[in-house]
Parts: structure tokens; C-alpha cells; sequence
């Protein structure tokens, strides 16, 4: 009786992680679809986005159980992860060769959560370091999210544009470079504190413009739990509603940027993952750095399970030599910087 009643335990166990199975597919499915449809129109479930990247992690520990088990719910797993290839690239990069040329432009791209002006941070040194991080790095433009002015910070760039909501706004967007700014402007988002600037910037007889992008914010705090039901609703619902002026700052984006005469580059803080509608969208005629040139996971954000909501995306006719995210704790974001090869800039 004793041994019945144990091969029954085992065989209910076994039917429960199958079912596991299922469900975890079937979810990876969904995430998979969620970049084609507009965040209005998926209001709430938008949110699961986010989640992908946790998603496609439990489905790759199921493959790898069933494989250890030798039973054929391994293909299960593995068929779902192999129709969203394009998909695991943006999750994680196997290294690659890089090549590094003396004359790359290198691009940054820096949320600096306004220099640790509130303190979130106990490291009172935070503006002095960041300033110490660019000038070590010598990035030939930064593109600044969060950005504050600040006494500590003397960034050695001779060209810049900073961008304020309004006089007496905490914070803004800044664009520095080592070349001529030709051309700057702002696409002035209502009602909010985010928004999108932008420069053309001259390299000797060619010009391309840099947008400096960040979208609606979703507040995300790393340090704080939503567990509860209450909070977890919240929590959803905002993000719902942050998603949904997403697609509509996105929508005024690529308004604007179909206006423009330049090859373009995206850099900023989209406070959104590589599995959502507004990556893919800001992704067309585009290719990003990472899946370029990135290696291993590269989270930028600060928080529990990786999530990568800041990018470099280029025109296409543009040659991605290197990529890094650095590791340097200063902000809830970490920098990016990729090294693009200067004869694709400067045919």
C-alpha cells in the first residue's frame, strides 16, 4: 500500500509540473504577441511586457529539467523558445568578437536620477563620481535622462543642449558632444515631465541626429514589495495607464522623426523592456546595440530580476563595433555606450 500510495504522490506531482508546463508556454506565447498590439488596446495586460524576461527564464529551467528527466516535455519548451529566437537575443547575448578602432564614436547614454539630489543614495560624492565616470570614459556624446544642474558636475564637452520643462523644472534631458550641434529642438510632451530632445550633430561634411528619449516613467521602486493585493492592483493599474501615454509619446515621435532629413540614432530611457509595442516600434528601420554587440544579460535598471528599459538603437546603414552597459552603482539606471565605426557615420 505504501509503495501505491507513493507512485500515486509521483504521478499526481508529475501531472502538476506538466501542467506548469503548459501554462509557462502558453504565457511565453502571449509576451511573444504583446509587442503587436497597442498598449490601449491591451490596457492591463501590457504590463506582463515586464515579466518576459522572467518568462523566458522559468521556460528555459523547465527545458533543462525535462532534459535531465529525458522526457519529451522538453520539446515543448524548446519549440516554443526556438519560434521566439528573435526574442531571446534581446534577453541575452552570447559575446562575440569585438572590434575596437581608435577613431570610433562613441555614444553614451546616462539616466543619472538627478545627480542623487534627494539623497537615494548615501554616498554623498555621487555628482563628483559621475563626473570622474564620463571623463575617464571620454564618450563622444552623452545623451542625459534625470538630468539636474549641478555645481559639482563640469562636463568637458564644447558643444551641449540641455532641456528643462520650465524654469523652475527639478530636472530634464541634456545632449553633450564633442562635434557641432547644428540643430536642436524638443517635442514638448503635455502634461508631463518626460519627454524626447533632440541635436543634429555634424561630423566633418555629414550630419545624423541623436533623439535623447524618455518615456513616461512607471515608478518603479527596486526597494519596495507588491505583494499585497491592494498594491499589486495599483501597481498594475499604473503601469497600464504609463503604457498607454507611452503610445501616444511614441506616436509623436515617430511623427517627427519621418520629418527627418538625417540618418537617426535612439538613446534613452523608454522605461520599457524589448518585448513591449514601444520597442518595436521605435525598432523599425533601426537595429539595436546590444543584440549587436552585447554579452550576457546586461540589465540598466537597478532591480530585482533583470530589466533592460535603456537603449541604443542606429540606422541601420550604421556599424555597432562595441557594446557595454557599465556596472557602477551612481543611479537606479546604469550607462550605456556603444562604439560605432566612424566610416559608417562619415562614408
Amino acid at each position: 500500500m505504501g509503495v501505491k500510495r507513493g507512485i500515486r504522490k509521483k504521478t499526481f506531482g508529475h501531472k502538476i509540473v506538466v501542467f506548469l508546463s503548459v501554462v509557462l508556454t502558453l504565457l511565453l506565447v502571449m509576451a511573444y504577441l504583446l509587442p503587436f498590439v497597442e498598449p490601449k488596446v491591451l490596457k492591463g495586460l501590457a504590463a506582463l511586457s515586464l515579466l518576459t524576461p522572467f518568462i523566458i527564464l522559468v521556460n528555459v529551467i523547465f527545458m533543462l529539467i525535462w532534459l535531465f528527466k529525458m522526457e519529451r516535455y522538453f520539446w515543448l519548451h524548446f519549440l516554443v523558445l526556438a519560434l521566439g529566437y528573435p526574442y531571446l537575443v534581446r534577453f541575452y547575448k552570447l559575446g562575440g568578437e569585438k572590434v575596437i578602432q581608435s577613431d570610433d564614436v562613441k555614444i553614451m547614454s546616462y539616466n543619472v536620477r538627478m545627480f542623487n539630489k534627494y539623497n537615494w543614495l548615501e554616498d554623498k560624492d555621487i555628482p563628483q563620481k559621475i563626473n570622474e565616470f564620463i571623463e575617464d570614459k571620454s564618450p563622444d556624446i552623452v545623451s542625459f535622462q534625470d538630468y539636474a544642474k549641478n555645481a559639482e558636475t563640469s562636463f568637458d564637452f564644447p558643444y551641449k543642449f540641455e532641456k528643462f520643462p520650465s524654469e523652475n523644472a527639478r530636472f530634464g534631458q541634456a545632449i553633450f558632444s564633442k562635434f557641432p550641434i547644428v540643430g536642436k529642438g524638443s517635442l514638448d510632451f503635455q502634461k508631463t515631465a518626460n519627454n524626447i530632445i533632440y541635436a543634429d550633430i555634424k561630423i566633418e561634411k555629414d550630419t545624423f541626429r541623436i533623439y535623447n528619449v524618455h518615456l513616461q516613467s512607471i515608478k518603479l521602486n527596486p526597494k519596495k514589495e507588491y505583494f499585497g493585493e491592494i498594491d499589486a492592483e495599483h501597481l498594475q493599474m499604473r503601469i497600464s495607464q504609463a503604457f498607454q501615454v507611452q503610445q501616444e509619446q511614441v506616436e509623436l515621435f515617430l511623427e517627427h522623426q519621418s520629418k527627418c532629413k538625417y540618418p537617426v540614432m535612439i538613446t534613452g530611457d523608454f522605461n520599457n523592456t524589448a518585448y513591449s509595442w514601444v520597442y518595436r516600434k521605435m525598432l523599425q528601420g533601426k537595429k539595436d546595440a546590444f543584440s549587436y554587440a552585447g554579452v550576457g544579460l546586461d540589465p540598466t535598471y537597478d532591480f530585482e530580476f533583470p530589466l533592460r528599459i535603456d537603449f541604443i538603437l542606429l540606422d541601420k546603414s550604421m556599424k555597432i563595433n562595441y557594446f557595454k552597459t557599465y556596472k557602477e552603482k551612481y543611479s537606479d539606471h546604469f550607462p550605456i555606450l556603444a562604439r560605432i565605426d566612424r566610416k559608417s557615420l562619415v562614408p
